[in-house]
Parts: structure tokens; C-alpha cells; sequence
């Protein structure tokens, strides 16, 4: 089976003048972005070449696999892509990372053309303190990270500048979609394309608004067939990918499989749909009140029974203790939560 990286292996010596930018291209700077530039010069304007050499000189695979599976392959992939034509004069600018209690935010600009540019936001990796503000999409709007997305691709959308791709995965999918919905009217036209790429839609007034409305041609939401985090909140449409699994690690960029230089289509697992069902349902019975009520529960309950990373909620053992701590839950909630827990021990 492959995937970008193979892609990137067999078109990474053809630049964007003689093949576009596609899927794929997204994918290759969602996954990039799950890495931390901070400590190299890349607001200085400098090509992706010079930033990547830097960070790879500054930084070792054995301490980036420490951090998790996303990191270790964004770098997997900077060492390959440093070397392409197609990527390597890339104009790397505006870089922002900001981690807090309260917010997980980090955005890219990759300059590709005078006439394009993508505009990356990182999603959550696999740590479970990153998803907290991931699951408040659903109580509250706009989130910190949310707020930070509009301001900065306002600032960065030029009237006479280059044409703008929107993307990002998991929340920066989301954070791409909304940043694209509520940029001031006189620049949205700047805006060629929005990827979200299996992150969560959107709150029924939002998903209703005549800002959601008017982007809606140019939004493509690419989910895996077995999605969790894409069935979040309210959506209208899929592109919808084959995975190399059938759980939640087919969330993971690096198990999406490519053929050629196109995405494997496929349908969306009866898993997948039936979960959607089931959160709008639930969505449409409790008020934000509520909502966040359950979201500080949930997050307790996982803190008090030491699941720190995804990987730990496909662990049986876990799921038993997390079953056995939703017991004073209303039986509708405690039913939807036990579906998201089994989703990864059921066969489609």
C-alpha cells in the first residue's frame, strides 16, 4: 500500500509550474507542520531547504519519536522533502506556535508561488491534554485557537498578494474552515481552496450561517473511511479515503493511502456513519450548559484512569475502567461514549 510519501518519492523533482497542487500537496504540509519550528529561522523568509537542514541538524529522530507517532513522521518526511525540487524553494513565513493550558495553536505559511500560497494549521497529536479544546468545538464559539486562525490569515490574506490555499488536520482542519468562513468579506475572494482533513464541522449555528454558505464551493472535507474525529459536530459532504486500519489510527496522515498522485477513494464505513447519527442526536437533545458539563467529566474520567495518548483508548483494559467510571452518566450520553470507546473492537 502507498501513501505521501511514495508520492512525494515519485513527483518530488516536478515543481508546481508543471504539475499542480493537489490533495496530496496538503497532506504533505499538514503532516510537516505536526513538527516544532521554533527554535530555527524560519520568519526570516527563508526557503524550506534552509529552515529543514537547520531543524534536522538541531534535532535527532530518537528524541522527535519520544513526542509521538505524527511527529516522528513529519520528520520522516522533512528528511525526504529537503531534497525535492518540488518543495525544497518553498518560502516558509509567519511561522506562530503557542502551547497553553487553555490553547494548542500553531500556523504556517508555505509560499509555493508569487501566486499561491497554503496557509497550514496543526492539529492535536495523540496526546489526550491537547483534545480538550478539540471537544469544547461542540459547547463553545469561537475557541482560543479559532479566534487566533481569523485573526492571522486576515493579517496574512493580501488585497493584491497572492491567491490563498486554507488547510490543516484534525482541529486545523477545523481551524482552516472556520478561519475561511469569517475572514473579512473583501479578501474571501482571495481564497482558492479550504482543506479539512478528517477535523471536526461545525456547531448547527455556524453549520446554518450564511458565512458557512458562501465558502462551501471551495471546502473540501477529506476524511478516512473509518473516521472518529471527521464525524465530529455537523457536516454536509465527504472525500472520503481508503486507510491502511480500521480504528482511530486511520486519523493518522501516513496511513491514508495514495494512488498515483490521487487519494484511494472509497466509502465511509457503516462505523463512521452510524456514529455520526448518533453524536448529532445526542448534539440536538443537550444545550452548551450541558455540553461542557460532560466534556470536564469525560476529561476527569480519563486523567483519573492515566490515559494520556490516543493509543491508550484501544487498549481493552482501559476501556473496562473508562466503561465502569460512566456509570453515573444519563443513559443516552453513557451509550454514545461506549460507541466511541468500541469503535476500534468492532469489524466493519
Amino acid at each position: 500500500m502507498t501513501n505521501l510519501f511514495n508520492y512525494v518519492e515519485k513527483y518530488g523533482d516536478i515543481n508546481f509550474k508543471n504539475k499542480e497542487f493537489n490533495d496530496i500537496d496538503n497532506l504533505v504540509f499538514s503532516l510537516l507542520l505536526y513538527l516544532d519550528f521554533t527554535n530555527t529561522n524560519v520568519n526570516n523568509k527563508n526557503t524550506l531547504e534552509i529552515v529543514g537542514r537547520e531543524y534536522l541538524s538541531k534535532n535527532k529522530l530518537r528524541d522527535i519519536k519520544k513526542l509521538g507517532v505524527s511527529q516522528r513522521e513529519a520528520y520522516k518526511l522533512l528528511e525526504i522533502i529537503v531534497n525535492k525540487t518540488r518543495y525544497k524553494d518553498i518560502i516558509l513565513s509567519n511561522y506562530i506556535y503557542n502551547a497553553s493550558r487553555d490553547m494548542q495553536f500553531s500556523v504556517m505559511t508555505f509560499k509555493l508561488s508569487k501566486r499561491l500560497k497554503y496557509i497550514c494549521f496543526e492539529g492535536t497529536d495523540e496526546m489526550i491534554s491537547g483534545w480538550k479544546e478539540d471537544a469544547n468545538l461542540a459547547c463553545l464559539f469561537p475557541v482560543p485557537s479559532q479566534i487566533e486562525a481569523i485573526k492571522y490569515v486576515n493579517k496574512n490574506t493580501k488585497l493584491f498578494g497572492a491567491k490563498v490555499i486554507l488547510g490543516g488536520h484534525s482541529k486545523g482542519g477545523n481551524l482552516a474552515l472556520v478561519s475561511g468562513m469569517y475572514m473579512k468579506k473583501y479578501k474571501k475572494f482571495k481564497v482558492k481552496r479550504i482543506y479539512n482533513n478528517d477535523g471536526p464541522g461545525l456547531r448547527k449555528k455556524e453549520f446554518e450561517s450564511k458565512e458557512y454558505k458562501k465558502i462551501k464551493k471551495k471546502y473540501i472535507h477529506i476524511v478516512p473511511h473509518s473516521s472518529i474525529i471527521g464525524m465530529l459536530l455537523r457536516n454536509d459532504s465527504y472525500t472520503v479515503v481508503k486507510a491502511k486500519y480500521n480504528n482511530v489510527i486511520a486519523h493518522f496522515l501516513h496511513n491514508w493511502i495514495v494512488e498515483d498522485d490521487k487519494l484511494k477513494d472509497c466509502e465511509l464505513s457503516k462505523k463512521s456513519k452510524n456514529l455520526e447519527k448518533n453524536i448529532l442526536a445526542w448534539l440536538d437533545k443537550h444545550d452548551d450548559a450541558k455540553r461542557i458539563k460532560l466534556v470536564n467529566t469525560i476529561f476527569k474520567i480519563l486523567e483519573d484512569n492515566n490515559i494520556d495518548v490516543t493509543m491508550d483508548l484501544i487498549k481493552v483494559k482501559n476501556i473496562i475502567k473508562i466503561i465502569h467510571s460512566l456509570r453515573t452518566l444519563d443513559k443516552q450520553t453513557k451509550e454514545l461514549l461506549i460507541d466511541l470507546l468500541m469503535f476500534n473492537h468492532i469489524n466493519i
